[in-house]
């Protein structure tokens, strides 16, 4: 291994956290609003005032919020068109740990988990991979793995019946020590690949670029049927802001992973 590897990982992994603020449509409001505060130039002023309302009337709005993420997404499989599988890799990304509390904190992206244990009791998998670190910079000792392993077995999933790899940061770090795992326990054969619908896209890349053969299963689904309801039609919603941002997010991510290789 190149004895740069370590301090690249690491500046990719600050890297893409700046990132996450630059990309916020918020951010781009506020600055806005902020310019135009500070201009001096009454023509600019009423320019840059037209661009943060009608960025926020565009953001807000459920309904092309949904169509962007329905172009987005990787939809769901359903279960009659599953085969049956030895292994599901299900990513995590979904939860913090909360030290005060001492337990964890689970997010929307959870769906992943509960979907995988549903698969795991139908019989579609007969068992689990669980991927994931820590996403957090200042504590890297916070494994998510660590904590979800304690999840499972609390689900009644024997310990013999899945595996838990806590050192991935990102997704590409999700699908290398996947293979590192699967090459240590010479596991081999087609994987289900188990993640938020908006994130597979970039999953999926990063484990076939490992050579990891895998199906999508997509959980978490942000396009549901399609509503054309006044409200959701003409209403401004905060929180689609922020559903923009998490897309918005995951687009540039994975031009980013394209541009290095990574998938």
């Amino acid at each position: 291994m190149c004895i740069f590897e370590p301090y690249t990982t690491f500046m990719f992994f600050v890297f893409s956290k700046l990132l996450v603020f630059l990309i916020s449509p918020l951010v781009w409001i506020i600055a806005l609003m902020c310019w135009a505060y500070f201009t001096k130039q009454e023509m600019r002023r009423e320019r840059l005032l037209g661009w943060s309302l009608l960025l926020t009337i565009v953001f807000s709005n459920c309904f092309i919020f949904d169509e962007a993420v329905r172009a987005w997404e990787i939809p769901a499989t359903p279960d009659k068109e599953l085969k049956k599988y030895e292994y599901g890799i299900v990513l995590g990304g979904m939860s913090v740990y909360d030290e005060k509390l001492d337990r964890a904190q689970f997010f929307r992206g959870i769906d992943r988990l509960i979907q995988t244990v549903e698969l795991y009791r139908k019989g579609y998998i007969k068992k689990i991979i669980f991927t994931g670190g820590s996403g957090r910079i200042l504590h890297p000792e916070m494994k998510e793995g660590s904590y979800v392993k304690r999840y499972l077995l609390y689900m009644g999933i024997p310990k013999e019946d899945f595996l838990v790899e806590s050192e991935s940061q990102n997704t590409r770090e999700n699908a290398t020590l996947t293979k590192k795992l699967l090459e240590e326990k010479h596991i081999k054969g087609d994987f289900l690949l188990i993640t938020s619908a908006f994130h597979m896209r970039r999953s999926l890349g990063c484990f076939r670029k490992e050579g990891i053969s895998v199906d999508p299963y997509s959980t978490d689904r942000y396009a549901g049927p399609r509503k054309l309801e006044f409200d959701y039609l003409f209403i401004p919603n905060i929180s689609a802001i922020n559903d923009w941002n998490n897309l918005i997010h995951e687009v540039v991510g994975y031009v980013t992973y394209k541009v290095f290789g990574y998938c």
